[in-house]
């Protein structure tokens, strides 16, 4: 019998959900955020149990933001990855503030974060002597540049031509040397070496809420990866090989939310980069203005940005830190924020945005096969993970969406079939369980094409069918799971400005952070750099290609200052 996971996470960081099986206990399988037509790979029933943290020996403290420290590129890490040892280092490496700029501040440490410090800290990708690129085009460039590093050439250039299943050219291009043919099921290897250039190295600090790998770990351990594992591994370190030294395995080439967030733990301990990163960090202001001139004799204009915030310590307590910088790149991912409907009755206590609500629910005994049905909205991963939680517990369920079941939009008419068999069952059932057609799937009724005007305080939920005609229903728990937004509140007018269309909501998929594609730097302000979801890249695999975007133009700009 395998383990129910005590909790379902609809959605993390920049790429990833829940998925249930309809059959026994619940499976779980974890998938880049923005599936639709960009799947990578089949789903995995079988659970795993995640494997049990490492216990590596803790760097010695530094003191906070110290000019010594600065020059020496050896900046405060608060506690190292592991959650165990963190917790007992939350202390004042963060001081009130420093006297010196640093040169680039990350927020946020997921993978986007944990690749751009491994470019920052002198990891350098080469071509390796011997290799040849399947792709002629892509391989004839690189000859042209033998022993150069690729951060060093001409991004542009190089990703010219590439095609793949992303609109990055950077990201097509770091992902193609990364896995030359993987999206033909070849198995040529990378073709990159990696020299370790300490010269090259920029001093940069890393801000994040949650250890080092960001949202992963806020899932149950034991959710399958729906993406292949291979593809959420970060340069010059395997997933499968630090799994086989772990005395793990991929299972039918998947691994478990746990394994992939210790392994980003690791990733950060491995390549000597943990005194780059502070944890239990929340950033809530970034403000910047005009440069001032520089005075005779300096060597850089006054910072553009101050980057204020707090880290949380094991007593709850807040200590503030406010930090000068002349970069920031942002690498928040896109879940801090649910998407809202906006209904009357949407802050009613029994409303909820989140899948993990109906777990509680139905451990309270607030919803069970007796009591009213849970209304779910939404048409996505999200709401097929509800949907196949609930009736695996029996707790009756009424589903509605705005689209036709036969809409080409929904994520389920792009799935393949033999591949995620337990989302088409969900449309399945969509499909044949309207309010209008009887069906064997008791329990269970879908409405298409239903609009919801209104959430009552005595519970009952008010549609509008496709018709005009109003319907009422009562339930016992709502769930709202309409997809989510980032959260830059912490940016004046929380990033609206920044955005491809200012005047729309900022959305990974419909509306980024507007950047240069070769540099991923903001469009409308010098110095702010967004990756990751932020910046349209929703896959481990692609957000690479932003992180080496960024620093081949952090790289340039260090290049250009005077000695």
């Amino acid at each position: 019998m395998r383990k129910v996971p005590k909790h379902v996470i609809s959605h993390v960081e920049h790429w990833d959900r829940a998925a249930l099986s309809l059959e026994g206990p619940p499976s779980h399988a974890v998938t880049p955020r923005d599936t639709l037509s960009h799947c990578l790979g089949g789903h995995e029933k079988a659970l795993a149990q995640s494997s049990p943290g490492s216990k590596p020996v803790e760097p010695a403290p530094l003191v906070a933001n110290s000019p010594q420290a600065i020059q020496d590129g050896r900046l405060p890490a608060p506690h190292p990855p592991p959650a165990a040892a963190m917790s007992n280092r939350r202390k004042d490496h963060l001081g009130a503030s420093s006297s010196e700029p640093l040169p680039v501040i990350i927020i946020g440490n997921g993978p986007s974060g944990i690749c751009l410090s491994y470019l920052l800290s002198g990891y350098t990708p080469y071509v390796r002597p011997d290799a040849v690129h399947p792709h002629p085009l892509l391989q004839r460039k690189l000859s042209e540049a033998p022993g150069v590093s690729i951060m060093d050439q001409d991004l542009d250039y190089l990703s010219e031509g590439l095609e793949g299943r992303c609109q990055s050219p950077v990201a097509l291009l770091f992902d193609t040397l990364l896995r030359p043919d993987t999206d033909f099921g070849g198995s040529v290897e990378s073709i990159l070496t990696w020299r370790h250039q300490k010269e090259r190295a920029i001093p940069h600090l890393v801000l994040g809420r949650n250890p080092p790998g960001g949202a992963w770990h806020s899932i149950e351990g034991s959710m399958v990866t729906l993406s292949q594992g291979e593809w959420m591994g970060l340069p010059d370190l395997q997933v499968k090989d630090w799994m086989c030294k772990k005395r793990r395995g991929l299972r039918n080439s998947r691994a478990t939310a746990g394994d992939i967030a210790h392994y980003y733990r690791d990733y950060v301990i491995r390549k000597g980069l943990s005194h780059n990163f502070v944890s239990s960090a929340t950033v809530t202001a970034v403000e910047w203005g005009t440069p001032e001139p520089s005075s005779p004799g300096a060597r850089d204009p006054s910072p553009l940005f101050q980057v204020s915030g707090f880290v949380a310590a094991e007593d709850q307590s807040q200590q503030p830190f406010s930090l000068r910088a002349h970069n920031v790149v942002l690498a928040t991912g896109t879940s801090d924020s649910p998407a809202r409907l906006g209904v009357p009755g949407e802050g009613l206590p029994f409303v909820h945005h989140d899948l993990s609500a109906l777990e509680a629910a139905t451990r309270a005994g607030t919803v069970s096969p007796s009591s009213d049905p849970v209304l779910i909205i939404g048409a996505g991963l999200s709401a097929a993970d509800a949907v196949l939680y609930a009736r695996h517990y029996g707790v009756p369920v009424i589903h509605a969406f705005r689209r036709p079941v036969d809409d080409p939009g929904l994520v389920f008419n792009q799935l393949p079939k033999m591949l995620y068999p337990e989302y088409h069952k969900v449309h399945q059932m969509m499909r044949e369980r309207s309010i209008l057609s009887p069906s064997p799937y008791e329990g269970y009724r879908s409405l298409p094409e239903h609009q919801l005007l209104l959430l009552k305080e005595d519970r009952q939920a008010v549609f509008r069918d496709p018709q005009g005609l109003q319907k009422v229903f009562g339930v016992a728990l709502v769930l709202l799971l309409i997809g989510s937004h980032p959260d830059l509140s912490f940016l004046p007018g929380a990033g609206a400005d920044l955005a491809v269309d200012p005047d729309q909501p900022l959305s990974a998929k419909r509306n980024p952070v507007d950047v240069d594609p070769f540099t991923y730097q903001s469009i409308h302000q010098e110095g702010l750099y967004a990756m990751g979801p932020l910046a349209g890249d929703n896959f481990v695999r692609f957000v690479q290609g932003g992180a080496l975007a960024v620093a081949s133009s952090l790289l340039r700009k260090e290049a250009r200052k005077p000695p």
